[in-house]
């Protein structure tokens, strides 16, 4: 099948061309994300391949399903940034890569604990410095403190048995109770309850309309003062201009966060030596107990492969009429 790959990014290229050796597709990269202003540039292609910044809203998919487009093949493990109505009434399919490695996210999350209580990050850059003080580098014992799970599917999951590891007090929130992790200790609690007691809280949830800003002001004035809050879920779990001034407060007292509610058009590019016009975004960067990077939890080389290897497989799946098993269900 003839699929128009946008939002091509070199760390990601090289495997699809490996993979796409096992199949019969003709991919053709295009650097630019897929917009309304783009979308022309994918007529005649049967299949539109879109990363997670991508703008698939109702007057692209318009556009696609005009060009004779009939699948969207997203290689991310969301669709919170699709359209689903639009794809419905356009006759469009759309199919994700779900679980393509849930340790990736887990561990980039652990290591944004870890970074942020041992201060890594400072130290690091004193030492490149010649400053080899250890004044205000002080950190906390991983060992006993209670680290709040929010969300255990596959990510969670991991990040929950790492923690339980380090042999921390794991309590975790969601609508579906994995026994394999109960059996292990965790402990589902209410959310409140998760709030009220947590050291460490993470954040490992879909975002949908029940999860937008989860953490706003009313759940900020519930947490453990200092408390530490992980994000490598999406931005818009969180509300960042409350979280900002809870970290004024000192109510939180850290934030390691990988994804940013408003990262579209700034994340994944390099705006070395621009302006960044975003203000919320400027004030976290400044922040000295706060760590962003950039949506780059799920980069390994096992899950680049993954990611790969499960979009492919559902072009191909469409295209000889088989069952999509990482169909996206339209309408929602």
């Amino acid at each position: 099948m003839k699929v128009a790959v946008f939002n091509t990014h070199e760390f990601e290229k090289k495997y699809f061309e490996e993979e796409c050796k096992k199949h019969s597709h003709e991919l053709i990269f295009f650097k630019e994300r897929l917009t309304e202003e783009t979308a022309t540039k994918a007529f005649g292609y049967p299949c539109i391949c879109a990363f997670l910044n991508d703008v698939l809203d109702s007057r692209t998919l318009s556009i696609l399903s005009q060009g004779g487009t009939k699948l969207v093949a997203l290689r991310s493990g969301g669709f919170n940034h699709v359209d689903l109505n639009a794809c419905e009434k356009y006759g469009l399919r759309v199919v994700y890569a779900p679980n393509f490695s849930p340790h990736a996210v887990a561990e980039h999350a652990a290591s944004l604990i870890l970074t942020l209580d041992r201060k890594i990050n400072r130290s690091f850059n004193r030492v490149r410095e010649g400053n080899f003080s250890i004044d205000g580098l002080e950190g906390f014992d991983l060992y006993n403190k209670t680290v709040g799970v929010m969300g255990t599917g596959k990510i969670g999951s991991c990040l929950a048995k790492i923690m339980i590891g380090f042999g921390c007090i794991v309590l975790a929130h969601d609508l579906v109770h994995n026994p394999k992790l109960t059996n292990i200790g965790v402990e589902y609690v209410s959310l409140d309850k998760l709030l009220s007691t947590s050291d460490i809280i993470s954040l490992h949830l879909p975002l949908t309309t029940k999860t937008h800003y989860i953490i706003d002001k009313k759940a900020l004035l519930k947490v453990k003062p200092g408390v530490m809050i992980i994000n490598t879920g999406r931005g818009a779990l969180i509300d960042t201009k409350e979280l900002i001034d809870s970290l004024k407060s000192g109510v939180v007292g850290f934030a390691g966060l990988d994804v940013y509610e408003k990262e579209e058009g700034v994340f994944f590019e390099d705006r070395t030596g621009k302006i960044l016009e975003d203000d919320l975004l400027s004030r976290l960067i400044n922040f000295p107990n706060v760590i962003l990077t950039s949506h780059h939890a799920f980069l390994t080389k096992e899950a680049l492969r993954n990611i790969a290897q499960i979009t492919l497989q559902n072009i191909e799946d469409f295209e000889l009429g088989r069952e999509l098993v990482n169909d996206v269900p339209l309408g929602q």
